[in-house]
């Protein structure tokens, strides 16, 4: 048992000898543990929640002692924000912009793009008040020149360790949670800047990124006939090279240059031979940039996904580039070396980091820019080791040695290369406007640091008063043994020693009981303290109620004591209540008339079980339900750990969270169906006429129940029965004594009709009528309903044929559809059966279908016509909703059939895969009642408001249950989906692939020989309709599951840039 336990124990062990009415105030001292023996500092390892006296381990040992005076506060060190001499400022990242934070730093060492960026003009307006006076506002740059300048001077001169670009951010429109593709961004934003600098006087700022990033290349095309030459010259800002099947950056290169053959198909028209004539295509290098991009196409497209995939190969590339053997032109210059590497760490093309190495080109050295970090790399040397070493492999893979400026990566999807010839010591200036808003931002910085550091020296002033505090008054927080004490909750105490939280002021009341007063369970809650501490407390920090000694609560403890011995008492008083009901009596009472007098004394009867007819003897005896006898000790056992329950206000949260009235109320009248006794209570609150569930027992027997069920009924033997149930079930009995005599006349009447034999059919027209009568099937079930139980069921007294009727009083049906898809509807009526009906039931509208002869037309020509006549207008109108019910569905079920040339059906692919499956929903579609509605054709709540065009009366009866599709029976390579009406085509395919294992892209989808190709078109246009079978051909099977995990995680389509201020220009 654990020490909490047997505490607890300990403290009611008196209650066995002790009754009630003799409990004693050392007996509630006892139930409040107020003698417990303290705990000694190191013979208890953590606090004893059952001894109120024990105060230790409640986060005293902070404080006892030396402690550091960077515990009394959790603010770091302002200092640690700020930049570092001879550092390079960060980049918050704001979500997933990582890949923009690298360019930033990779276009912010460009001192050509940085210098011309300065040089351009800024329209600084000085904003003024309603009086024109300047106002003190903020400046805030607004074209993407003037945030790219304010960027690019807080990296160069700001204080800070880091800053935050989401000014830059949001004036492209990005979405800051999403990560996107970094090359189509460079190229991008070098557009957007080159567009922007266009209208700029001077030419250094208007053709900086022309001079900075952009070639020419050709394409050559020369004819192998004739020997033309044809040139087409074009523009580059990065060469876009395949690195797929490739080890070196200069057979990427070769292999980005290399003739290509044009022949067959694919043959050039020759506008010498005017004719199409095989030809040969190559690119050839006219000039090169200042700063040469080599996009790295680590990120292709996987025909077999439908979407991007990494290539993670090894690339190896020099730090030295000669690109004079690739170059038309020979003579110039064309020796670059490596300046800037980015680089995705990360295994798919959907997720990952990215991070620059960047050469400072003042200093030659190496810097590894990650977001806010930024890391010098020893010895002037590139290294990219760390990043090549953090993706995970499922098989390792031995990276190649490099020798000496030569270096490998996996991870690289940039190079940036610069030409040697670059002046390499120029020195860029800060404009004075844009050097003014730094210094401006640089003094909110120190101005936040010596507020932050304001704030630890509080903080630090704080604790060493809280410390000096504590250790005096944990020495005087002991109540001595006979001395004033109050209780205060533990929870405060733990708050007071928490060196993070400031004391709130003193609660209790999670710890009162119903009479306001120490609950006895809320002891382990609480800790017994001096009253001299308990004094300060309520001085220093206020609250309340004070739990002084007068807050013991006898009236709890003697409740409780009562409760205990009640416990300890059941069993035996179990046994002597069986033993009293089994016992025999040598004179008793006979049976109870059913008028209520007392039977006779009648000689000596045989001992009786504990539930047959019951003995009395002749004193008074008391009427017990039978089930209350059976489960009487599990009742009281309940009741007892109820009344233990009621006497906690809060339930034994510890928390305080303590329920409210109705809500305790609401949960008592569900956990309880019914109390002892009340299974012998009428519904008028009498006793209840049946005698078969209730039986006698002595005064002794109801005295010993009485004890544990104070509020329980009772009714005296003396006590007759509930007269209005007498009079209920005389009037019951009569009735159901009607409806069979009703029910048996009208089988007697209309015996075809109820066993459904020799029933008329409109398909093949009976010889011997000429004409039939229609009632609607509805009131043919419900009356059969009635004739088999007619004790149970409501007798039918009505045919109501309003129902198969239009507001015009026109029938809603022709004689085609009540012969076909209709019938399911109707019952047909033989003449002579309709006569019966006109007498046993009253019959709103008679509706009759007439066979007749023409002689005009001949003596062979049929004619059918109805009364009332078909409303053609309602008639269509019904029809056109029956279509949008059709296409207006939510959580129906579809199946898909996976076939191979359109006849041979495929086994499953993927049955693990499968997210719907229709043998549950078959085995819910037998178990379903006759008349339930089909879930799997649920009206869609959101529909728009549709013409009425029928009756309301009409309206109801189509809402009764009837089932117009037959069961669906599966076959094998079929699965069933559940869809609705709105979702798209492609959501429906994007299903499909996780069913089937096949790729959207490879599905072909018809519906009744219907091909289904619009993806963005919902189901319900296409005319998907509930219980629809979708025929599915796939192009190529897809059996390799990893294959399809990049298309799970991208089921939304990629937009990519689109509605940001990148596309805007």
């Amino acid at each position: 048992m654990a020490p909490r336990l047997q505490l607890e124990k300990a403290a009611w062990s008196w209650a066995e000898t002790v009754p009630p009415e003799e409990v004693a105030q050392e007996h509630i001292e006892a139930a409040y543990r107020v003698g417990l023996e303290p705990c000694q500092r190191g013979a208890c390892r953590r606090n004893c929640r059952g001894n109120p006296n024990c105060l230790v381990g409640i986060g005293e040992h902070v404080w006892l002692g030396e402690i550091d005076e960077n515990t009394f506060h959790n603010i770091d060190d302002p200092n640690f924000e700020r930049r570092k001499k001879n550092a390079f400022v960060g980049l918050t990242n704001l979500g997933a912009t990582c890949y923009v934070n690298t360019f930033l730093q990779m276009w912010f060492l460009n001192l050509e793009l940085r210098q011309a960026l300065y040089l351009c003009p800024i329209t600084r307006p000085v904003p003024v008040t309603a009086e024109g006076i300047p106002a003190n506002k903020d400046y805030e740059p607004r074209t993407i020149c003037e945030h790219l300048q304010y960027l690019f001077a807080l990296l160069q001169n700001s204080r800070r360790r880091y800053i935050d670009p989401s000014g830059f951010v949001k004036a492209l429109g990005l979405d800051t949670g999403q990560q996107q593709d970094a090359q189509e961004f460079s190229k991008l934003f070098m557009s957007l800047l080159e567009d922007t600098l266009s209208s700029q006087k001077n030419p250094d700022v208007r053709n900086i990124v022309q001079k900075q990033f952009c070639g020419e290349y050709a394409y050559v095309t020369v004819c192998n006939q004739c020997g033309r030459e044809s040139k087409l010259i074009s523009k580059f800002y990065e060469l876009e090279l395949n690195i797929q099947g490739h080890k070196q950056l200069s057979d990427c290169i070769t292999e980005f240059l290399k003739e290509e053959k044009l022949e067959g198909d694919n043959r050039y028209f020759c506008e010498t031979c005017q004719s199409k004539q095989n030809a040969t295509r190559r690119i050839r290098l006219l000039s090169l940039p200042g700063t040469l991009n080599l996009q790295l196409m680590r990120f292709v497209f996987d025909r077999q996904t439908g979407h991007k995939k990494k290539l993670n190969t090894y690339i190896e590339f020099s730090e030295l580039l000669d690109m004079v053997p690739f170059m038309e032109d020979k003579a110039g210059a064309s020796e670059y070396e490596l300046s800037a590497i980015l680089i995705h760490r990360g295994v798919s093309a959907y997720s990952g980091h990215y991070i620059a190495h960047v050469k400072d080109p003042q200093t030659g050295e190496w810097y590894r820019f990650n977001d806010e970090d930024i890391e010098k790399m020893e010895g002037k040397k590139l290294q990219l080791g760390a990043e090549e070493d953090l993706e995970p492999s499922k098989a390792q893979i031995r990276k190649p040695k490099c020798g000496k400026g030569v270096y490998r990566s996996r991870n690289a999807y940039m190079l940036v290369y610069r030409l040697q010839t670059r002046e390499k010591s120029l020195t860029v200036e800060i404009p004075a406007f844009l050097q003014e808003l730094v210094e401006q931002d640089n003094s909110r910085f120190e101005e936040w640091c010596a507020e932050m550091a304001e704030m630890r020296k509080q903080s630090v002033a704080r604790g060493k008063v809280k410390h000096e505090e504590v250790k005096e008054l944990y020495q005087r927080l002991p109540a001595k043994a006979g001395c004033p004490y109050d209780f205060v909750s533990l929870e405060w105490l733990q708050q007071w020693l928490d060196e993070a939280t400031p004391p709130k002021p003193i609660d209790n009341t999670a710890c009162l009981c119903s009479h306001g007063k120490l609950h006895p369970d809320k002891v382990p809650t609480v800790k017994r303290v001096s009253e001299y501490v308990a004094d300060y407390f309520y001085q220093r920090y206020g609250g309340g109620p004070r739990l002084t000694v007068k807050a013991l609560c006898r009236e709890c403890v003697v409740e409780r004591c009562r409760v205990l011995r009640l416990k300890n008492q059941l069993n035996e008083d179990y046994k002597a209540v069986a033993n009293l009901l089994k016992g025999p009596v040598k004179w008793y009472v006979g049976p109870r008339s059913g008028t209520g007098d007392v039977g006779m004394l009648v000689p000596e009867a045989p001992p009786s079980c504990e539930f047959s007819s019951p003995p009395l003897c002749s004193d008074e005896g008391f009427w017990v339900g039978k089930s209350s006898l059976r489960s009487w000790r599990q009742l009281a056992l309940e009741q007892l750990d109820d009344a233990e329950e009621d006497l906690d206000p809060s339930n034994g949260n510890m928390n305080g969270d303590v329920k409210s009235k109705d809500e305790t109320v609401t949960e008592k009248q569900e956990e309880e169906d019914w109390k002892f006794n009340e299974d012998i209570v009428c519904s008028h609150g009498n006793l209840c006429i049946s005698e078969n569930e209730r039986r006698v027992v002595s005064q002794e027997a109801w005295q010993k129940l009485h004890c544990y069920f104070r509020s329980a009924p009772e009714f005296p033997t003396s006590q007759d029965s509930c007269a209005q149930c007498k009079v209920l079930e005389r009037e019951g009995e009569e009735n159901e004594a009607l409806h069979k005599m009703m029910a048996g006349e009208q089988k007697l009447s209309l015996p075809n009709l109820f066993q459904d034999k020799s029933r008329p059919c409109l398909s093949s027209w009976p010889e011997e009528a000429d004409e039939l009568y229609v009632v609607s099937k509805f009131f043919v079930e419900e009356w059969r309903k009635f004739v088999r139980r007619p004790t149970q069921c409501s007798p039918v007294s009505s045919v109501g044929n309003r129902d198969l009727l239009c507001p015009h009083g026109g029938l809603m049906f022709t004689f085609a559809s009540m012969a076909k898809e209709d019938s399911k509807l109707i019952a047909l009526i033989w003449p002579s059966e309709w006569g019966k009906i006109q007498k046993l039931f009253v019959v709103d509208h008679t509706i009759r279908v007439v066979r007749r002869r023409p002689a005009e037309v001949g003596p062979d020509s049929l004619l059918y016509v109805t009364e009332p006549e078909l409303c053609s207008e309602c008639r269509e109108g019904l029809l056109c909703q029956q279509q949008r019910d059709l296409r207006e569905y939510a959580q129906a079920t579809i199946y898909v059939r996976k076939v191979v040339d359109n006849t041979k059906v495929m086994k499953d692919s993927a049955p693990e895969l499968n997210v719907s499956s229709s043998e549950a929903e078959e085995e819910r579609e037998e178990a379903r009642l006759e008349g339930d509605p089909d879930p799997d054709f649920n009206q869609a709540s959101s529909n728009p408001k549709r013409q009425k065009v029928s009756h309301t009366n009409y309206a109801a009866y189509q809402k009764q249950g009837i089932r117009r599709s037959t069961r669906h029976r599966k076959v094998r390579g079929e699965k069933a989906l559940l869809v609705s009406a709105n979702q798209t085509l492609k959501d429906l395919k994007i299903q499909i692939m996780h069913a089937f294992s096949v790729a959207p892209f490879d599905q072909n989808l018809s519906i009744e020989g219907m091909t289904l190709t619009e993806d963005s078109a919902t189901l319900g246009s296409l005319g998907v309709t509930p219980e629809s079978v979708v025929l599915l051909k796939a192009d190529e099977p897809v059996v390799d599951y990893a294959a399809i995990d990049d298309v799970m995680q991208v089921c939304m389509p990629e937009e990519g840039f689109k509605g940001t201020g990148l596309l805007g220009h």
